[in-house]
């Protein structure tokens, strides 16, 4: 046996081990080794359409382990700081909004969620205004039924990404780690939410003694 041909069949192995991996990394690292492998084995033995399609799958490989390793370290930068998600703007899809849009309406099914580009955006239900660079709707992947508890309309044309509960959950199923800041983050988000609601009540109960003494002036 030649060294290349024991290159040859160290690729094949590595392609069997690499289908037996359960997570994206293991499976990318092990893909660019049996890439390089492959590349050398066909190189030597002539075997052409081998060599095109390794050539293709090496970059793609490369390409792909390096966004996975990105998005980890984004992501748990964003854990530790604040509740954005930019992180996930290389995986989302970019979509145009027209004013009086809704982009999806108390009730329905939830399928996606969306990050705010340029434009004006509402929650119709509380009146709340969305700033740009916000994510809506990440709520309902976490929710037991899926459904919008909210209105988001379109106020002023614009644009926004978006990504589909699928691609959210390919992407936590594919990376532990990812699912786990995931959760972080989405649970930040409850809790701030919460917050804001407990600040809410104690303002209308502080206000409340002032409303019935009005009352009881008027009825005087």
């Amino acid at each position: 046996m030649t060294w290349f041909e024991a290159i040859g069949w160290l690729g094949a192995v590595l392609a069997v081990t690499g289908s037996a991996m359960k997570t994206i990394i293991p499976l990318r690292c092990i893909g660019i080794g049996a890439n390089i492998c492959s590349l050398i084995f066909s190189s030597f033995t002539g075997n052409y359409p081998s060599l095109v399609v390794n050539l293709i799958l090496l970059p793609l490989n490369g390409v792909r382990l390096y966004q996975m390793l990105g998005l980890i370290k984004r992501v748990k930068h964003a854990s530790k700081s604040d509740l954005s998600m930019e992180w996930l703007k290389p995986f989302m899809t970019r979509r145009k909004t027209k004013t009086g849009e809704v982009l999806f309406a108390k009730g329905e099914i939830a399928n996606c969620m969306f990050f705010t580009i340029s434009g004006r955006y509402r929650l119709k239900e509380i009146n709340i205004e969305l700033l740009q660079g916000q994510v809506v709707g990440e709520m309902g992947f976490m929710s037991p039924s899926n459904t919008r508890t909210q209105t988001l309309e379109c106020l002023e044309a614009g644009e926004v990404l978006s990504i589909s509960y699928d691609e959210v959950r390919q992407l936590y199923f594919q990376n532990p780690e990812f699912g786990f800041y995931f959760l972080r983050l989405t649970s930040e988000r409850l809790f701030s939410n919460m917050e804001k609601m407990e600040d809410e009540i104690a303002r209308l109960r502080a206000a409340l003694p002032e409303v019935q003494t009005v009352q009881k002036a008027a009825s005087a």
